[in-house]
């Protein structure tokens, strides 16, 4: 079956998945053929912010760079966060094609925020003023509306791993900065280069080297 047949017959189920799980749940469709532009469908689209048009997170990136999960059908309960700060809980089914390919995500976001306030609520109640230990979680996923903030968000998350300013970075710290984007699929998008040799102060010869010498 042609691919984007393929994909056209999952619209209409985002649009019941959006009705059937309400007002608190995001169902989005991407289209791997188009990073820049991934999303083709999207149900309750203000819980993130994006819309149709927008491109695919940073951990869509890391799921196609990534082969032992692109062979997974579906990955589960992971954490997301929004730019606005609402805490998301994540899961992705890969829609594949008859030959196996990955050529597209139907991913779906319950906004868990008013529950995680809720929870806080109940310890007041329960512990009252005595310290609660819970671990704060960090988020696998970050929603972005562009391009240049998804790979804006990617690499401030790689660079802050080293608390040094990158023109005061040794080359192998930027080296392995370089790695660590490839890694999470950043090279997949369109002008990542010009924008990573910007922000690491280095040629975007020296980018292509670091690459070439993995």
């Amino acid at each position: 079956m042609n691919d984007n047949k393929i994909l056209n017959e999952y619209k209409a189920l985002v649009k019941f998945l959006g009705e059937l799980l309400g007002e608190n749940t995001e169902v989005v469709l991407h289209d791997l053929t188009n990073y820049e532009n991934s999303i083709i469908a999207i149900e309750n689209g203000y819980i993130s912010g994006r819309e149709e048009g927008d491109p695919l997170t940073d951990l869509a990136l890391k799921f196609i760079k990534d082969k032992e999960l692109s062979r997974k059908n579906y990955i589960t309960n992971y954490n997301g966060e929004t730019k606005t700060g609402h805490n998301l809980r994540s899961s992705t089914y890969f829609i594949k094609n008859d030959e196996g390919r990955i050529i597209g995500m139907l991913c779906i976001n319950i906004n868990t925020s008013d529950l995680m306030y809720a929870k806080k609520i109940l310890n007041k109640l329960i512990y009252g003023n005595k310290e609660v230990d819970e671990k704060q979680s960090i988020p696998d996923e970050n929603f972005t509306n562009t391009i240049e903030e998804l790979v804006d968000s990617i690499i401030s998350d790689v660079i802050k791993e080293i608390p040094v300013l990158p023109e005061r970075m040794t080359a192998e710290e930027k080296k392995d900065i370089v790695k660590k984007l490839d890694e999470r699929g950043v090279f997949l998008l369109k002008n990542a280069i010009p924008k990573i040799a910007e922000i690491l102060k280095t040629s975007e010869a020296t980018i292509y080297r670091y690459l070439n010498s993995k």
